[in-house]
């Protein structure tokens, strides 16, 4: 978090969408900051690294915009606005927004921006002061300090309510998703009990109202489990035993969430990340790291909740891991690019909690280059993979398989579009809705490597490794 004026490019890491979310006050909150968290509303933006703040104009409904600064070495806000919320929704669009990459760095803070950041490190010289020679001292011998923090002489009082402030708001959103996640149990429950006939005709209406009480419990990922249901009855023959099936999955966790304590501690991280808790990077990035020549061997773009999600398929040279780099961001704003398929950088990757592969990028060392060798796995291999992954994630999706010398066949006439076969004769379904004639045109009919998401219903190719190269499908 530290860095010099003059040098620009030393601003503080960018927080995930994830962490911004996190310091919202309430869910209505999260939805207000998401609709600011693009350029249009904002002008004379900027971030620093000395000191660490972000800032802008907000045009709101009158004639003067809204003057909005974030320190983020608190984070503490300031905000011209007539909000009571704390943040409000102009700070968590520009977090956002500066998130996404949306808020360039500048030399120096802007004349409003400066104003405020210099008085809170007045605020803070003074209360520092006041410690060291004695006066002003509270209970514990600290002395108030800025925005009802304290400090002692040497700040570290500062720093120990900051974190307790953050442990706070954590066990507050905690306590909420906890509640959430009960009230969903209770109506799992009760909609099992009065049978499933009419879901396919009653659409949304049915489960809007428990994915609303979600969202104002901050569990958005359960939020969108439930609206989910609503797609599964209307999903034609056979829809009772796909939607009994997914309600008996959001029952699985909720009963697993209200007995977290007693889980082991690899299944209680993958429960918290299906209900929606946030993880820091930071925290991600202090995990032992797995250092590898990885290949890049696919990258998918899809929207998720307004928001861009951009999916990156790693494997490791050497451990032939498997790992998965997400980034986000607004529609309309940058993504990460600097992990290109068909390249191979040497890096350390660090390791989400739980089962999932999702991984964030850490040191690099030396610069990227052509893609290595790609080891893949036969059919077999890939669903022992695959059945080991749900065997500690049920609620597992999708698992990303690297399958290697497969013939992709079409199935004409069935209800599959085909499959992929391998050289042992294994075969594995492709996915309904993937369509097989790119991967038949590339693969000219003869063995390849093909990169894919393996699920429920069967294989979504990514990407295939021909003689000529790495080639998106």
């Amino acid at each position: 978090m530290s860095g010099s004026l003059a040098s620009v490019g030393d601003v503080p890491q960018r927080w995930s969408p994830e962490q911004v979310v996190a310091l919202a006050p309430d869910a209505s909150s999260v939805a207000a900051g998401r609709k600011l968290a693009a350029a249009g509303p904002w002008s004379q933006t900027g971030a620093t690294a000395e000191p660490a703040a972000v800032w802008g104009l907000c045009k709101g409904s009158g004639k003067t915009p809204y003057q909005t600064i974030v320190d983020l070495t608190g984070p503490a806000y300031r905000c011209s606005c007539p909000s009571r919320k704390f943040p409000c929704k102009h700070a968590l669009g520009l977090l956002l927004l500066w998130s996404a990459g949306g808020v360039e760095e500048t030399a120096a803070p802007s004349d409003f921006a400066a104003a405020w950041l210099d008085s809170r490190a007045a605020k803070a010289a003074r209360s520092t002061t006041a410690g060291a020679d004695g006066t002003g001292t509270g209970v514990d011998g600290t002395s108030a300090g800025v925005d009802g923090t304290s400090a002692g002489a040497d700040g570290t009082g500062v720093q120990r309510d900051a974190e307790r402030a953050a442990r706070r708001r954590a066990e507050q959103r905690a306590e909420r998703m906890g509640a959430g996640a009960a009230d969903l149990d209770r109506w799992l429950r009760d909609r099992v009990r009065t049978g499933l006939a009419g879901a396919d005709r009653a659409g949304y209406g049915d489960v809007d109202a428990v994915a609303a009480r979600l969202v104002d419990a901050q569990a958005q990922v359960l939020a969108g489990g439930v609206r989910r249901l609503a797609g599964v009855a209307a999903s034609g023959d056979g829809w009772p035993g796909r939607l009994l099936a997914e309600l008996a999955l959001l029952r699985l966790l909720t009963a697993a969430h209200s007995r977290l304590a007693d889980l082991p501690e690899p299944l209680a991280a993958t429960v918290r990340a299906r209900v929606g808790y946030p993880v820091r990077t930071e925290d991600v990035l202090a995990t032992p790291a797995v250092r590898d020549r990885w290949n890049v061997l696919s990258l998918r773009d899809s929207t998720e909740d307004r928001l861009v999600v951009r999916r990156v398929v790693l494997l490791g040279e050497h451990t032939g891991r498997v790992a998965v780099v997400l980034s986000f961001a607004p529609p309309g704003q940058p993504l990460d690019a600097s992990l290109v398929p068909g390249r191979s950088l040497e890096a350390d990757l660090h390791f989400h909690p739980g089962s999932a592969p999702r991984a964030v990028v850490g040191a690099r060392h030396g610069e990227p280059g052509v893609l290595g060798a790609v080891a893949g796995a036969g059919v077999a291999a890939a669903l022992a993979s695959w059945a080991q992954a749900l065997a500690a994630d049920p609620w597992l999706t999708s698992w990303p398989v690297v399958l290697a010398a497969v013939v992709p066949a079409a199935d004409p006439g069935e209800d599959r579009p085909g499959s992929l076969l391998d050289e042992a004769g294994d075969a594995l379904p492709l996915a309904p809705g993937a369509e097989p004639w790119h991967l038949l045109a590339v693969s000219g009919g003869r063995p390849v490597t093909v990169v894919a998401e393996q699920t429920p219903l069967g294989l979504h190719p990514l990407s295939a490794l021909t003689e000529h190269g790495l080639v998106a499908l």
